[in-house]
């Protein structure tokens, strides 16, 4: 389904990546403390150049720094669009583009946020102190936009921080809200789209996953469910629209929360039954489970009717998953050995894989190149199984070695695979360290 157009080589692994809403930039969060935003090619349109039509260009890399202490463990873009609402200092600092700022922590508990096109830091905050050790800072886990107006940060504690940029005292170190939806910290988060009857376009809800459990929590009343012990640790999550509803023909179509766990497989959850899984696809089995499904994204409407999700596995593999019909389609190979971390989807629809020291940009496979084959859940052909049920010196890029610290995988299973099917390297790249 998907070809590798370019390799960017890191210098140092990739904790964390996100690709601009609007725009065609991404943001990478490395283990030596570095925050890396690269400029990739424009988006290809009828009147566009060929390079952009045939996937060719160039790219740069729009500035580099030495962000955190330690390692970078998130990055997030701010809500793009007309009437963002920005914490007074931001609306304060002249320079352009303000409706998207870049959000980014690390494990020296600090939040900071950055201009796009500079790097340049705008705010700081110091994150919360824990309740048993007054004098440790809790340290992120995940960090999300929610909307123009909030903020979302987990931390290694379990606790949920909810910042709001509309209150007087921000930058503060105290939260708006904090919430304790789960007994571990928070692995993964979803927002819920707004339902019909709001008056906002905004998420007020959003599901998380931690441990071995799922939960919602809602801006106005905190946590409102919580699932059963799944007996299975919960790492990833995406929405998945245009789903059956129920069993049987004839049923409504909606939306569906899936998500990955640590033994390779995918449950599905429809929104108000969150007490258990509805289904589950097996997305990769072996003898005492399957690999870790690291990392979730949904691939564009125009792949397989946006029924269709990228997952990330422990091994360095990525499987493309049909979600309507519970099939396994398709397998690429980011890494021989390191977990996909990071999958996203760029505002031109290519697929952005990240794990260990490389970045990986894929384009889709050119229709009567390849003829998509389902792989089984060992590795064969055939079909899956479906079950029912700054400081001022910090934000100077360091001369000084890197400490060599190696982002967390979420299980501690290493399976070296295949080599590398991809790599046409069509892409060049400059401004590399």
């Amino acid at each position: 389904m998907y070809d590798t157009i370019c390799t960017i080589p890191l210098t140092s692994d990739l904790f964390t990546q996100a690709t601009h809403p609007s725009k065609p930039l991404l943001a990478v969060g490395l283990a030596g403390g570095h925050v890396q935003t690269f400029r990739l090619p424009p988006v290809a349109t009828a009147e566009g150049d060929s390079e952009a039509k045939n996937g060719f260009g160039t790219i740069e890399t729009a500035w580099r720094t030495r962000r955190h202490k330690g390692s970078c463990r998130c990055v997030a873009w701010s809500t793009d669009g007309e009437g963002v609402v920005l914490p007074k200092i931001l609306r304060a600092t002249a320079f352009e583009d303000i409706s998207s700022a870049l959000f980014s922590t690390g494990t020296d508990s600090l939040l900071k946020t950055a201009s796009p096109l500079t790097g340049q830091v705008l705010s700081k905050i110091l994150l919360p102190t824990l309740p048993s050790l007054p004098q440790t800072h809790d340290t992120p886990t995940h960090l999300h936009a929610l909307s123009p107006q909030t903020l979302l940060l987990a931390g290694d504690s379990s606790s949920l921080y909810l910042y709001d940029f509309r209150t007087p005292n921000y930058p503060s170190t105290r939260p708006t809200q904090t919430h304790e939806p789960h007994d571990d910290f928070v692995a993964d988060l979803v927002p819920l789209p707004a339902s019909g009857e709001s008056k906002s376009e905004w998420s007020k809800q959003w599901v998380s996953v931690g441990g071995t459990t799922l939960a919602v929590t809602d801006l106005r009343k905190g946590v409102v469910a919580r699932s059963e012990d799944q007996e299975e640790e919960l790492v990833s999550g995406a929405l998945v629209g245009r789903l059956q509803l129920g069993k049987g023909s004839g049923k409504k179509v909606g939306e569906k929360v899936v998500v990955g766990d640590a033994g390779g497989v995918l449950t599905l959850w429809e929104r108000g039954e969150w007490e258990d899984q509805g289904e589950r696809i097996v997305v990769d089995a072996g003898r005492g489970g399957g690999e870790s499904l690291d990392s979730i994204t949904v691939l564009p409407e125009g792949v397989r009717g946006g029924k269709c999700v990228a997952v990330g596995m422990g091994d360095g593999r990525v499987r493309f998953v049909d979600v309507g019909k519970r099939k396994v389609l398709s397998e690429v190979r980011h890494d021989d050995v390191e977990s996909v971390l990071g999958l996203s989807i760029d505002v031109g629809g290519r697929l952005i894989s990240g794990g260990g020291g490389v970045v990986k940009v894929w384009s889709e496979t050119i229709e009567g190149e390849d003829e998509d084959e389902e792989v089984g859940i060992n590795g064969g052909k055939g079909g899956a199984e479906s079950e029912s049920r700054d400081d001022g010196e910090e934000d100077e890029d360091s001369s000084e070695e890197e400490k060599k610290q190696r982002p967390k995988r979420k299980r501690q299973k290493r399976n070296k695979g295949k080599k590398d099917g991809g790599g046409h390297g069509v892409m060049a790249f400059k401004g590399m360290d």
